[in-house]
């Protein structure tokens, strides 16, 4: 079965889980570097709300450089003199870049430091004002990315081909290798936790291996509907989701607007984030026989059962990421500039890799 060619039946994963997942657009035209330096790999957090001016937290924007979001969390801390768990940011930031970003500091009763005082090559506070919540984890709108990619070779005619095609239509989305750890690290620390052998990790480790786990077998289906042809149109019992969001719905035989939707980039189709049932609804049909077929056997289905002994909440995900006000400008004939923005979650390795082989794939917001 094709489901073979994403999950491997024994634990044994590429350094690179993504490297051999089917592309969308025919392969990338191009060959290059990526992040050539940080300043190559620009992002920008949008929050979609703004402080209130008033509370008992400081709500500071942030600018770092060669810092990831737990070093600036840790260092926002110890300045203020406060715990690490006071301090709030919506997601988490690469070091391997130069980032814009929010946290909140929990000060109550307290005006808060001189914050100008922390500012150094590596990190700056651009605004501080007063706010009435913690920043949660995933309270964010979207980032805004600016990349450069330099010393590429291939076809520039077809690499605006592909450009063209991904302003349109999108890019299967997939998690990152980033999402996976160094070397797929954390895939192997949660093949040991799933399998029950070893210590049980700490709390924070243990989201992130499971995340890591999940993200792996959501791959997996994303990848059979790419190999299908239908990662980015609706199938007979698709659960969607709405653009920008993360509510759900079924499509009823009254719904006979769908694939205009679907087109329109209004709904997006949905895949598996395993775990027990809930409130997720869960696909049926076509939609449900694919998720089976991929899941159903081997090491994923050893992952679904212990995902569910576990507790873990199954979750749904769209299928497809479409960037937001794509832009693609050429600086001379080996440099191309990459502006778009991307919903919360999205990943923009993934976008690259439609367009681009061999780039760097360290860890990124």
């Amino acid at each position: 079965m094709r489901w073979c060619c994403w999950l491997p039946p024994v634990i044994d994963f590429p350094d690179d889980p993504t490297a051999e997942l089917p592309f969308a657009h025919g392969g990338p035209p191009l060959s290059g570097l990526l992040r050539a330096s940080a300043e190559d790999f620009q992002v920008d957090e949008m929050l979609g709300y703004e402080a209130c001016g008033d509370g008992e937290h400081a709500f500071l924007h942030v600018r770092k450089r060669g810092l990831n979001t737990a070093d600036v969390a840790r260092e926002l801390a110890r300045f203020a003199g406060v715990r690490q768990v006071n301090v709030g940011f919506a997601g988490m930031k690469d070091r391997h870049a130069v980032t814009t970003q929010y946290f909140s500091v929990h000060l109550p009763g307290q005006g808060g430091p001189d914050w100008s005082q922390l500012n150094s090559d590596s990190l700056q506070v651009l605004d501080a004002r007063r706010h009435n919540r913690k920043i949660r984890r995933g309270s964010l709108r979207a980032n805004r990315f600016r990349l450069v990619l330099r010393e590429l070779e291939g076809e520039r005619a077809a690499a605006d081909a592909v450009c063209s095609r991904i302003s349109v239509e999108g890019v299967p989305n997939y998690f990152g290798p980033q999402r996976f750890g160094r070397n797929a690290s954390n895939l192997h620390r949660a093949a040991t936790f799933l399998a029950g052998e070893g210590r049980r990790p700490k709390r924070e480790q243990l989201r992130m291996l499971l995340s890591a786990a999940r993200s792996y077998l959501f791959n997996a289906v994303l990848a059979e509907r790419v190999a299908l042809g239908c990662w980015n149109r609706a199938l007979d019992g698709d659960v969607f989701m709405l653009a920008g969001s993360n509510r759900q719905f079924q499509a009823t035989p009254e719904d006979t607007d769908i694939a205009r939707r679907v087109a329109a980039h209004d709904i997006h189709p949905s895949g598996p984030m395993p775990g027990q049932p809930g409130r997720t609804l869960q696909p049926t049909g076509e939609a449900a026989e694919i998720e089976t077929r991929v899941l159903g056997a081997g090491l994923a289905a050893h992952w679904v059962d212990a995902l569910i002994t576990r507790r873990v909440d199954s979750e749904r995900r769209a299928l497809r990421l479409v960037p937001d006000s794509f832009q693609a400008n050429w600086l001379d004939d080996r440099t191309l500039e990459l502006v778009f923005a991307l919903p919360s979650g999205g990943f923009a390795t993934t976008v690259v890799r439609e367009l681009m082989h061999h780039f760097d794939s360290r860890q990124e917001a």
